[in-house]
């Protein structure tokens, strides 16, 4: 088998002061929604290397009830990653082990003066390990697990209200599984857990010595269909979740929690050892953070022997 799917995070634009301004509120820091989906718990021994394609248009933030806050308008965004992933032939609890690393870049135009433009923060993962599928039944099961850091090396300044990087430590540690319960049916599930340290140097628009932002879940799932050979349609989705206060100067903002949903269509098509993703994400129940829409493409590489 060879190494395939061993995606960490994704990242985007961090604070947006107006919304601060109003509602005294730490946003959560970018991750993983929706950038990886279908086949994703496959893989095996090899090398992988992938690029993808981040589009995202944001109507506005809106609060817990989902209401537009003033002030705020329109964001658009355009990402570019770039993964590198390996896989060893030996194994640990059973497993192979490996690690992989992200490298971002983004622009992000949040209105007149609110633009800015840089490489982003980077994401390592020490720990990899890709479990071989199992049998359950009838049901082929395909499993792993990674251990994400993501370390703030990108550009950040506390004078800017929009920054790419989140100038934050992240440990993001994720869990995913593929699962094929019916012939030319999958469904792939990643579920992960983001705490962030905290921030001793936030945007000046925050009025804070330091801010933390809340601990959070989240998770992406697919369920597709393989409509011709190396062709699987079908629906994606993502949900995020956040599951304690943020912290300002130490102290917690209660009644601010951020969460969104999101549901649409998407495909996976691969020749031989390249594989192309295309998905697309509308959002719903968001609170306290922006909505809108979301594209994803992602173009991959697979290298590695068969065994």
């Amino acid at each position: 088998m060879i190494c395939t799917r061993v995606l960490a995070g994704v990242l985007l634009l961090t604070s947006y002061s107006s919304f601060m301004r109003a509602q005294e509120h730490v946003s959560e820091p970018p991750v993983n929604l929706g950038d990886t989906s279908f086949l994703d718990g496959i893989g095996g021994p090899g090398e992988l290397a992938e690029t993808i394609g981040d589009a995202e248009h944001s109507r506005a933030i809106v609060d817990g009830a989902g209401h537009k806050v003033r002030g705020t308008g329109q964001v658009n965004s355009i990402l570019s990653l770039t993964h590198g992933a390996w896989l060893s032939n030996d194994r640990i609890l059973g497993g192979w082990y490996g690690t992989e690393v992200v490298v971002a870049a983004a622009h992000v135009n949040a209105g007149p003066g609110m633009a800015t433009g840089g490489v982003g923060d980077l994401v390592v993962s020490p720990l990899v390990l890709q479990w071989p599928e199992k049998k359950l039944g009838q049901i082929a099961l395909d499993q792993r697990f990674a251990a994400d850091f993501w370390l703030p090396v990108g550009d950040y300044s506390p004078t800017k209200s929009v920054n790419i990087s989140s100038h934050t430590f992240l440990a993001n540690p994720n869990y995913a599984v593929t699962v094929f319960p019916l012939r030319r049916v999958e469904s792939s599930w990643r579920v992960h857990y983001l705490w962030s340290s905290t921030n001793q140097d936030p945007p000046l628009s925050a009025n804070a010595r330091s801010t933390q932002a809340g601990q959070a879940v989240h998770f992406n799932a697919t369920l597709s269909y393989e409509l011709a050979m190396h062709l699987w349609v079908g629906a994606n989705g993502y949900l995020l979740k956040q599951i304690t206060d943020p912290k300002i100067n130490g102290t917690d903002v209660p009644n601010s929690p951020e969460q969104v949903g999101a549901i649409g269509p998407g495909m996976v098509w691969n020749h031989r050892e390249w594989f192309l993703y295309l998905n697309a994400y509308h959002e719903l129940g968001v609170e306290n953070r922006p909505t809108g829409n979301k594209v994803v493409v992602r173009v991959q590489k697979v290298f590695g022997k068969k065994r």
